[in-house]
């Protein structure tokens, strides 16, 4: 009835119209997900103003969840509602939880002073989680269920057309995952807001949002073409149940009068069927190889996250194209589609040729190697980077910045020997008092002694300014001071600064990579002075008063270079992306091939969960370290290590074929019941010819 059920579907070029369905469902899908995740770290650092730690700390706990819920997702779809239920009801909740992201992201709901900056950070945290445990829910319930359902749509007749589907059903995966790289991160640089311009993280994850939407929508209208399998029961239960079992009935028969047996997987034969038993021996034979596993998907996952989060403190001008940090990680789905055919059609071959064994488990530890080098490089690329980067103070450390505005040269007590005016100098404070205050004598040229107080506050950059005729001192941040007697007004494209008073500077802003014209006005008169900003640059401008608007406004503005633009280049992260993806194709794709041919006809899901654990497990070990170029060395270290202690597993790994074990349990099965039978038979004629006797 079934065959013919699907027969009996529409079909275009021998193919189930419904599976076109699934497959634009699948893209769209997989366009939301890998599209938010992209620029989700970065959310964590630059909107809700995490440091770098906790920001790694929950991005991975995310991915870590969105490994462990297909395992719910599974049980639901096989033992409750069926795969096409649980497909619509969890993308909903899987909508849900990416519009309540793009709402998370939205800064004037509470921006209540309008100064570009959250006032009730709570509201988009406690938003944004919630959006993330639902995404979390539905992208993990949903992962086992849509390939699965696709593969439904098939009939017995259509075995080449459902190979066909699962390889342009991962490429809709790698597709879906390459566009949204490129897009989202474009879609972030942007600038909106309704009272002030911020980057555009709402939009970032509102067009994610708006294809999941997409996705359910185009899911739903192929409704009345899907063929729906009812609910058969959820073969994990059995299996959890039959070593729930196992283990139970050893524990009562831990005494030495009872004997033996030969795995502890025998004592479940009171009470489940033998070939069931067998089935489980092999499947824990394999998940017992998997235990060192996790380490690579430790390692793998963190491009997402601290590799993103390096690319920010690099250069990405790549002359006509300029790389946003967090597209760098489309280096990995272009590597994929160019390394998968590679390896099957030339490396794997010339490897067969040269009369190597080149087994699936020792692909899976060069895979594991190959991880461990992609993380070296990037401890060699670290090591580049904080050569470059600013001294920031550490926790007992306080630095402090003196800008001189006057013309005058000031000397500044015991405490410096000599200040140059327009020069910036850091002071270190190692003292134990939590805001600790320093005594300054000032002394300037042609002028009276002058004292002032000045508290430093520990792992805090302060900047101290000396204006003209020391009318006072000011602590802050700035962009523009205005050394000028009258207001000036500072305005560009990108920012408008507004009226700036005399002696007095600007809030810190942002302003796009590239040059920048800001434009001068005082009164009726104006002039522009033009910067072009590197990566990660910060600088201070000063107005002089000696200044005359006019064509050399350029050349009196004196600039001051508080952090030097990213030098190091984002094109060295090449090199590991290409290890890491190298590692991936010969890892995860041949652990994929590995784990569906060592299961039991009937046991592959379980396998496969079991395969998608040590993804989740992977992202928690990424939570216990979390320290720069160290954490690369340590996390490559660590990863070699599991890979020697693989390498051992899998040279005492025995490769089995799950069909003939399962065939030969069939055979006994059979030859037992055929004997029953022949007893019964005996017995009968037996009865029948003592009955004869008797008559």
């Amino acid at each position: 009835h079934v065959q013919k059920k699907k027969k009996n579907s529409k079909e275009v070029c021998g193919y189930p119209i419904s599976i076109f369905f699934i497959v634009v469902n699948e893209f769209c899908e997989r366009f939301s997900y890998y599209g938010m995740r992209a620029v989700l770290v970065l959310y964590f650092k630059f909107f809700l103003r995490w440091d770098d730690d906790l920001s790694t700390s929950i991005y991975h706990t995310f991915v870590a969840l969105c490994y462990l819920t297909p395992i719910l997702g599974a049980i639901v779809a096989d033992s409750w509602l069926g795969k096409f239920k649980t497909i619509i009801y969890l993308s909903i909740v899987y909508a849900i939880g990416q519009v309540a992201m793009a709402v998370s992201a939205i800064h004037d709901i509470t921006d209540t002073d309008r100064d570009g900056t959250p006032d009730n950070m709570i509201f988009h945290v406690v938003m944004s989680m919630v959006g993330l445990f639902l995404i979390a829910l539905g992208t993990g319930g949903i992962k086992p269920c849509v390939a699965a359902f696709g593969g439904d749509q098939f009939g017995d007749h259509q075995e080449k057309q459902r190979r066909t589907f699962f390889s342009v059903f991962y490429l809709c995966i790698n597709g879906g995952s390459l566009l949204s790289t490129i897009i989202t991160p474009i879609l972030r640089a942007q600038e909106c807001g309704i009272y002030s311009q911020q980057k555009c993280y709402s939009l970032a994850f509102g067009v994610p949002a708006a294809l999941m939407v997409v996705a359910l929508v185009v899911f739903i209208a192929g409704s009345g073409m899907y063929y729906k399998a009812e609910p058969q029961g959820n073969i994990m239960l059995d299996v959890s149940k039959c070593i729930g079992f196992a283990i139970k009935n050893r524990y009562r028969h831990r005494s030495k009068q009872f004997p033996k047996r030969k795995h502890w997987m025998d004592w479940a034969e009171e009470k489940y069927d033998k070939l069931l038993i067998a089935q489980i021996k092999m499947v824990l034979k394999v998940l017992f190889l998997y235990i060192p596993l996790p380490v690579f998907w430790t390692l793998f996952d963190q491009k997402g996250s601290r590799w993103t989060l390096q690319a920010t403190t690099m250069d990405g001008n790549f002359g006509l194209l300029v790389i946003q940090p967090d597209q760098m990680q489309t280096v990995n789905p272009i590597l994929i589609l160019t390394l998968v055919p590679i390896m099957d059609s030339v490396v794997y071959p010339l490897i067969k040729k040269c009369g190597l064994n080149f087994t699936p488990l020792k692909r899976m530890t060069v895979g594991m190697v190959m991880a461990a080098i992609a993380f070296f490089c990037a401890a060699v690329v670290q090591l580049q980077i904080d050569k470059t980067l600013p001294v920031f103070p550490s926790s007992s450390e306080s630095q402090l910045k003196i800008l001189n505005m006057d013309s005058n040269p000031v000397t500044v007590g015991d405490l410096f020997q000599k200040l140059c005016a327009k020069v910036a100098l850091i002071f270190h404070n190692s003292s134990d008092e939590s805001t600790p205050v320093h005594y300054f004598n000032l002394q300037v040229k042609n002028h009276h002694p002058v004292s002032q107080d000045v508290s430093l506050t520990k792992q805090m950059r302060h900047t101290l300014l000396i204006p003209s005729m020391i009318i006072s001192l000011i602590l802050q941040l700035f962009r523009f001071i205005n050394g000028l007697a009258t207001a000036v007004n500072v305005s560009s494209p990108a920012v408008d600064f507004g009226l700036i008073q005399p002696l007095n500077y600007t809030t810190y802003s942002l302003v796009q990579y590239g040059k920048t014209t800001f434009t001068l006005r005082s009164g009726s008169q104006s002039c522009e002075f033009s910067k072009e900003f590197g990566y990660g640059s910060s600088y201070a401008f000063f107005i002089p008063s000696t200044l005359v608007f006019g064509p050399t406004c350029q050349e009196s503005i004196t600039v001051i270079e508080e952090i030097k633009p990213n030098s190091v280049h984002m094109a060295l992260q090449i090199p590991q992306y290409f290890f890491i993806t190298a590692g991936e194709v010969m890892f995860s794709v041949t652990g994929l091939e590995f784990s569906y041919s060592q299961a039991p006809s009937n046991m592959k899901a379980v396998l496969q969960a079991g395969w998608l654990l040590t993804v989740a497990i992977g992202n928690f070990i990424v939570l216990i370290v979390a320290e720069a170029w160290a954490e690369y060395v340590l996390f490559a270290s660590l990863l070699i290590a599991m890979c020697v202690l693989f390498s051992i597993m899998a040279y005492f790994y025995t490769y089995i074929d799950p069909t003939e074990i399962e065939a030969q349990f069939k055979t006994m099965t059979n030859e037992d019941d055929e004997k029953h039978k022949n007893g019964e038979i005996q017995m009968l004629k037996k009865g029948s010819q003592e009955n004869c006797s008797q008559l």
